[in-house]
């Protein structure tokens, strides 16, 4: 399938992003994760700037991966392959029956599992502990699901891995 200039080179920007966005998470959550959080550890962001600093990053580049593979790739990917875009719910149910994703249920609720994560920052100290436990849970989902769109990219031809 031959795919328009414009639309090519903007995937494949997107695919450089992600492969980058994969790989910061990925990182992040090892250095934060050697132990699961607990009441304790979350107690301690105040007082140690690095753990918080950790957090933090943690936070937003499970966010930015999940929009940009979300918001930005999929429906991109879409396009290129003759799907109609949608809403973001029908592009991701699209995406799963297509076997690019896991769940469209699961990444919902990771959408919603970050908002968490954001939200009760600082007020619901075991909230915090719990969502951030589970956002280190599905790194492998999100990971794993934006590799798969790579993969299903480079085998059209439509992008290179890098080695």
């Amino acid at each position: 399938m031959n795919i328009e200039s414009g639309k090519l080179l903007r995937l494949q920007f997107l695919a450089r992003i992600v492969t980058k966005e994969i790989h910061c998470l990925r990182l992040t959550d090892q250095r934060l994760f050697p132990t699961l959080f607990t009441r304790e550890k979350i107690e301690r962001l105040e007082a140690d700037i690095e753990l918080s600093e950790r957090v933090d990053a943690f936070v937003s580049r499970f966010g930015r991966l999940q929009d940009t593979v979300g918001d930005k790739l999929l429906p991109q990917y879409l396009n290129a392959v003759g799907e109609t875009i949608g809403p973001a719910i029908d592009n991701l149910n699209r995406a799963e029956k297509l076997g690019l994703l896991t769940s469209a249920e699961l990444w919902v609720t990771l959408r919603d599992l970050r908002n968490e994560m954001i939200h009760e920052y600082m007020e619901d100290l075991d909230r915090l502990s719990n969502a951030l436990n589970k956002g280190h849970e599905h790194v492998s989902t999100l990971t794993e699901d934006a590799e798969r769109i790579l993969a299903d990219l480079e085998s059209r031809g439509w992008i290179m891995q890098p080695e």
